[in-house]
């Protein structure tokens, strides 16, 4: 019986693509409703379109790009299509790419582990799961997604983050790495005899970001040097083999099993044994109950823990490091906000949940940050059934079992219908974190104008209220710490496992 199961869930998709193959030969659209998507072409000979519609081997490194196709000269469109659009192969499941905010709240609130729900389409982090394991809250669905979100819940709240003697161990250790960086400032400026420094701060703060997650989040003991040297160039290398392993690697091969005769198979062994090794440091203090292993409330064992745990540390060097450099290339970019976020924080001596409250211009430079230019740029999901969406607004669309679906946030978020003048105030491609004030007192809702910077839905970022933390943390001491101005005007993105600014957050900086 097992076989026979397994023989028929690998059999259904076959027969469900050859029962639609009459209407992909003859581009019949097989959505329907009022949010109607309009086809894109595989191949468009002779268009300026920026890349073909699917990742290959030489555009993977771009994934903007392969998004801006789906809507290449999608503005000149009227009607529902301009921002929803669908690529349909014959013999293949049809891909729906979406920019409508209201659509993609929609999908991601209908997204869950019940009959009929959607759930999270693997297909873009089989990456991940090569390099981390695939019961992880990143990767799996249905009931071992549910087991993992439910094991995760207590220690990445915001009730136990905010704990005084929990928050107040972040701050301290922030504070001394501050300390820490800016003597090094102070020296390098002094043996240089100069007033500022030209330095890309990316390395730095993925160095930051990982030790505020090994030492205070997890109880580990592991100094600044081990972590520039040793564990933050392999995670990045590590990083990178996923991004490329997930297009690459077709057949699956598992190259941890392959001879290290090339020096790039031998150098992704020595990353993946560090890898390996700095989770068994974090995994150590739970044994002792140390930092929020006491919050943790399982009695799974250890190696049940290893890939979720590997996943936060990957995701502290991705996540909140993009976070947090995102917001200091703003800033560096606009004198003004930099200047007005420094007033708020210059008197800030001792951080606690209540001085971050109060900065409020702070908290509106984050959230123009994740709107702009966030972390997670595109959230991909997969139809389990012929399932009807129902929009805030009234609107619907039907969406067939199993289409792959791209909530396209990095442009719903830049498209001037959604978050431009009329609708918030500024311009929608601009920096203006006075734009979160203005909707507050044009009397929008928080829920109305989400941005999706954590996602949205049952399968939100299980870390965003550690993320914010850290984020305010690194950002409002930086700010108060240094002043800073890039040496460009504007900045493009790289993109992979996340988005970051592609100089590295450049920046000129001094002393205040």
């Amino acid at each position: 019986m097992p076989k026979l199961t397994r023989f028929l869930s690998d059999a259904l998709p076959v027969f469900w693509h050859a029962a639609r193959l009459p209407k992909q030969l003859f581009a019949i659209n097989p959505f329907d409703g009022d949010c109607l998507p309009s086809r894109v072409r595989l191949f468009h000979p002779g268009s300026d379109r920026p890349s073909l519609p699917f990742p290959h081997r030489w555009n993977f490194h771009d994934p903007i790009r392969i998004l801006e196709t789906y809507f290449h000269a999608a503005d000149d469109e009227p009607g529902p299509g301009r921002h929803n659009r669908y690529l349909d192969v014959p013999g293949f499941a049809p891909v729906l790419v979406t920019r409508d905010p209201g659509i993609i709240r929609a999908i991601a609130t209908a997204t869950g582990d019940r009959p009929g729900q959607f759930d999270r389409d693997t297909m873009p982090s089989i990456g991940i799961a090569r390099a981390t394991g695939k019961d992880t809250l990143l990767f799996a669905n249905g009931a071992e997604w549910k087991k993992q979100r439910k094991i995760a819940a207590c220690p990445f709240g915001k009730t136990t983050l905010y704990q005084p003697e929990q928050f107040g161990e972040f701050a301290e250790t922030f504070r001394t790495t501050v300390q820490q960086r800016i003597e090094v400032l102070r020296e390098h400026l002094a043996s240089h005899d100069q007033e500022s420094i030209d330095i890309r701060l990316e390395p730095e703060i993925k160095v930051v970001m990982l030790e505020m997650l090994t030492n205070n989040f997890f109880g580990a003991e592991i100094s600044y040097d081990e972590l520039c040297n040793r564990y933050v160039p392999a995670l990045e290398r590590v990083i990178d083999h996923i991004v490329s392993d997930t297009v690459r690697n077709k057949l699956g091969i598992p190259w941890r099993k392959l001879p290290g005769v090339t020096k790039r198979i031998a150098q992704a062994k020595q990353d993946d044994a560090a890898f390996e090794e700095l989770t068994q440091c974090v995994l150590a203090p739970r044994s002792e109950n140390k930092a929020l292993w006491k919050q943790f409330k399982s009695d799974a064992p250890d190696a049940k823990l290893i890939s979720n745990l590997k996943v936060f540390l990957a995701g502290a060097l991705e996540a909140t490091t993009s976070y947090a450099t995102w917001a200091i290339s703003h800033l560096a970019r606009n004198p003004a906000a930099q200047e007005k976020v420094f007033q708020e924080v210059k008197e800030i001596d001792v951080y606690t949940p209540e001085t971050l409250a109060s900065a409020t211009y702070l908290r509106d430079v984050l959230n123009e940050t994740l709107r702009l230019t966030p972390s997670l740029y595109f959230l991909p999901r997969r139809a389990t059934a012929d399932t009807w969406v129902n929009t805030a607004d009234g609107r619907t669309l039907f969406i067939p079992n199993g289409t792959h679906i791209l909530l396209d946030v990095w442009h719903a978020n830049r498209h001037e219908d959604h978050w431009g003048v009329q609708a918030s105030g500024y311009r929608a491609n601009e920096f203006a974190p006075e734009r979160w004030q203005h909707l507050a007192a044009s009397g929008c809702a928080t829920k109305d104008i989400l941005h999706f910077g954590f996602g949205h839905g049952p399968r939100v970022c299980p870390g965003k209220h550690l993320g914010e933390l850290e984020v305010s943390l690194v950002v409002g001491a930086f700010v108060k710490t240094f002043q800073f101005q890039a040496n460009n005007d504007v900045t493009p993105v790289r993109a992979g496992v996340s988005t970051k600014p592609a100089d590295g957050t450049r920046v000129q900086m001094s002393l205040r």
